[in-house]
């Protein structure tokens, strides 16, 4: 297949697969989702996407009907079924399909989607430019739920701007970017990243980067930098699903960063080793 849509047991080519209006994710953006890529046909950190996932739907009383074992059986399979080894996959889960009432009327189970297209992930060397935005978002920011109408807006003011991403704040605390998470390497060569205190969705791929970070020797703090800190520091770094480990060159039309390769290119290299070795066949895949 070109690409992939599922819905509760059906899948067909996206653009021609239908959900019920009375699914909660329509009205209410009820649900939650989380994306990895493939290589291979093979999905990368599939574990800690769905460890996430299910700890989410645990704190939102979202009941998923099946366990995270098969969920990710699942997954693998529908991932096989797209032509293209490459790919974006995505899935979400809602809390079920009944009229609309802010108040559930009972607890069913979850509706599972799933969409799965042709894509590589991001070239890591490649610098980025960005924007600050002010963070306009409300709570559960360490959930990944549906309700993304600041990012969409904010999307829209990036793509105005010409820029790849914009990096929110809050009363000139940095929290991250639209689509990824944000750290910096300071002057004294420790890595520092926005603490996972509700502000932040804490990134699978920023959890690859702080590991990587200790193993190579980088001391890590995660705490809060202000955006006076941002434009100081010695490197800027997004973290993402798609993004492993890429750089800001520029923000608010400012050169930054670019001062500390020597830290920088190790951690790349090593986090962008990662993700071919663990999308490389085994004899068992």
């Amino acid at each position: 297949m070109e690409n992939l849509g599922y819905y509760n047991g059906t899948f067909d080519l996206i653009e021609q697969m239908s959900v019920p209006m009375n699914d909660r994710a329509c009205y209410f953006g009820d649900g939650l989702f989380e994306v990895t890529y493939t290589r291979n046909h093979i999905p990368y950190s599939m574990d800690e996407h769905m460890d996430r996932m299910y700890a989410s739907a645990e704190e939102l009383g979202i009941r998923i009907p099946m366990s995270k074992e098969a969920f990710s059986a699942l997954l693998r399979d529908l991932i096989r079924k797209v032509d293209d080894g490459e790919q974006w996959v995505y899935w979400q889960v809602s809390r079920g399909t009944e009229p609309r009432n802010y108040i559930p009327a009972g607890q069913g189970d979850a509706n599972i989607w799933v969409m799965i297209r042709p894509m590589a992930i991001r070239d890591s060397y490649s610098p980025m430019r960005a924007i600050t935005l002010e963070d306009d978002r409300a709570s559960f920011c360490h959930i990944k739920n549906l309700n993304l109408l600041p990012t969409v807006m904010a999307s829209r003011k990036v793509a105005a701007a010409g820029v790849d991403e914009g990096i929110r704040h809050r009363n000139g605390r940095v929290t991250e970017c639209i689509h990824a998470n944000l750290s910096i390497l300071r002057s004294d060569g420790v890595l520092q990243t926005a603490p996972a205190d509700g502000l932040i969705l804490a990134g699978v791929a920023r959890g690859h980067l702080i590991r990587f970070a200790r193993k190579l020797g980088v001391k890590v703090e995660e705490k809060p930098f202000t955006v006076e800190e941002l434009m100081r520091a010695d490197e800027v770094i997004v973290t993402s699903s798609g993004t492993l480990c890429r750089p800001i060159c520029e923000i608010d039309g400012i050169p930054v960063g670019g001062k500390a390769p020597q830290i920088l290119n190790p951690l790349r290299d090593a986090l962008t080793a990662d993700f071919y070795e663990k999308t490389e066949p085994r004899k068992e895949d």
